[in-house]
């Protein structure tokens, strides 16, 4: 663990862990499919912003979805991913217009440092009954990766959303 004295105490210095983050840092355009039953999904596009944040413990995430006529016409959200050297986990952290449910997971990445599995709780945003989350975050190229979330209910899982993200700058 890398640490740094200040006169406040000890401070974190970035590790290989949060290097993993860094091909994720830059502007991504998203095509956004979200599933709210058994139908075909909605489509969206929009814009991820990632930056490094408090001197590059944590991706700040800043997305804007293209205006459109779904129920979400104006989607907008923020978030923080890091790494956590005390739990030795990732952490997430995401909130966005669609509801004031403030979302966190933590989880891992596997061996080949390409898919982070993160998983957290909600409640279901229709009926308030606690159901769980995982997301699977996997880096395909510099250029490219991809977000798959899916939720449990009564021991069933489903896919509720997929992002596809392309690097544009």
């Amino acid at each position: 663990m890398s640490e740094q004295e200040s006169s406040g105490g000890m401070m974190h210095a970035p590790g290989a862990e949060h290097a993993r983050l860094k091909p994720f840092l830059g502007t991504f355009r998203s095509q956004v499919k979200l599933w709210m039953g058994p139908a075909d999904p909605m489509v969206s596009t929009g814009t991820m912003n990632n930056t490094s944040a408090l001197g590059g413990l944590f991706v700040r995430q800043e997305y804007e979805g293209d205006p459109n006529e779904g129920p979400f016409p104006s989607f907008a959200g923020h978030g923080f991913w890091g790494y956590n050297m005390t739990s030795q986990r990732y952490e997430g952290f995401w909130i966005d217009n669609a509801s004031s449910i403030m979302q966190n997971e933590t989880g891992a990445v596997d061996e080949s440092g390409k898919v982070w599995t993160m998983r957290g709780e909600m409640p279901d945003p229709q009926t308030a009954e606690p159901i769980t989350k995982r997301s699977v975050i996997t880096l395909q190229d510099d250029d490219h990766h991809r977000m798959e979330m899916y939720f449990s209910k009564d021991g069933q899982e489903f896919k509720g959303m997929e992002i596809e993200y392309t690097r544009s700058s």
